[in-house]
């Protein structure tokens, strides 16, 4: 029979999944189902508010109580908590009042990690850098396996080449995570250029072992690059609008993800933009609040019209 403290903390880590009958907790923890009731009132005594439900569907559960008690986490969920406490205590959630709290949660958690789980935070919070949170998406999350998230990192550390997918090789520069995505400043060895690859379109990632020699990068500013490439290619749809403004006026006017501005001379620039949907930028550009031609595509200019009617309209 197992020691009451580990036996009871694999029962919590049990309740902490699913709810289980009195005997399904038996025959997981090899013990009878009145020590099964003994160790349920032991974690009650200590605070956790465990529930029993009688009938059919019935059994224990771990409900809410008046305090917070201790949590068990598996290693999987531990690095989980760590990462998203890293990154959202380094600038990802611009809530003002949450810093000491991030801070102070993240140091009890680094403070029990494992080595070897350390190590794989500490290796993405070096390698990563935080995109603008100023404007908004109604793309659907991209969720990103950790294990290719921690490789990636591991690989950009190291200076080690990686090769995705279908055989590509990169070698990986930066992680940049912005509005819930994260993407990869790699030099692809099969296009001999910068790319700004979405992590969360690869299916795997495996370090070559190949050690490279860093490149001069494309742009001081990482982020900035991933900005432009997410303007110029990586929305849904995309478009192409003449300002009457100039360039810089224009540039100080927008988010760097929302477009990529070339003047044409001193009264006039070009904006390329790009959203998830067409409306999404004809919203952006009544927005900007200056005098504009749309370039391109045809279907920019039928949305625009909508919504002149409607601002029409409220005004009549």
């Amino acid at each position: 029979m197992a020691a009451t403290t580990p036996r009871v903390l694999r029962l919590l880590a049990l309740l902490q999944d699913r709810a289980y009958t009195g005997r399904e907790l038996a025959d997981r923890l090899a013990i009878t189902e009145r020590t099964v009731r003994n160790d349920i009132a032991r974690l009650r005594d200590l605070g956790y508010p465990v529930h029993a439900e009688r009938g059919a569907v019935g059994g224990y559960r771990l409900g809410r109580g008046a305090t917070m008690p201790p949590l068990l986490l598996d290693d999987d969920e531990a690095v989980a908590v760590a990462l998203s406490i890293a990154v959202a205590a380094d600038g990802a959630l611009a809530v003002s009042d949450l810093g000491e709290q991030l801070a102070r949660a993240l140091r009890k958690i680094e403070q029990i990690l494992p080595k070897r789980l350390q190590r794989k935070v500490s290796a993405l919070r070096e390698v990563t850098e935080i995109g603008p949170a100023t404007t908004g998406s109604r793309e659907p999350d991209a969720p990103v396996a950790a294990g290719i998230l921690t490789t990636i990192a591991e690989a950009v550390r190291r200076t080690t080449a990686l090769t995705v997918d279908d055989g590509r090789e990169l070698e990986p520069y930066r992680l940049i995570n912005w509005q819930r995505r994260w993407y990869l400043v790699a030099y692809s060895l099969a296009g001999h250029d910068w790319t700004a690859v979405p992590v969360a379109t690869l299916t795997t990632a495996t370090a070559t072992g190949r050690v490279f020699a860093p490149r001069r990068l494309p742009d001081d500013d990482l982020v900035a690059f991933v900005m432009r490439d997410i303007a110029t290619s990586g929305w849904r749809v995309h478009a192409r609008v003449t300002v009457l403004a100039p360039a810089e006026t224009v540039i100080a006017r927008i988010n760097p993800a929302v477009g990529v501005v070339e003047p044409v001379d001193e009264h006039s620039c070009v904006l390329l933009t790009g959203a998830d949907a067409m409306e999404t930028i004809a919203i952006y550009l009544s927005m900007l609040m200056m005098d504009f031609r749309v370039d391109g595509p045809p279907e920019l200019v039928g949305h625009l019209r909508t919504l002149a009617r409607r601002y029409t309209e409220s005004i009549a």
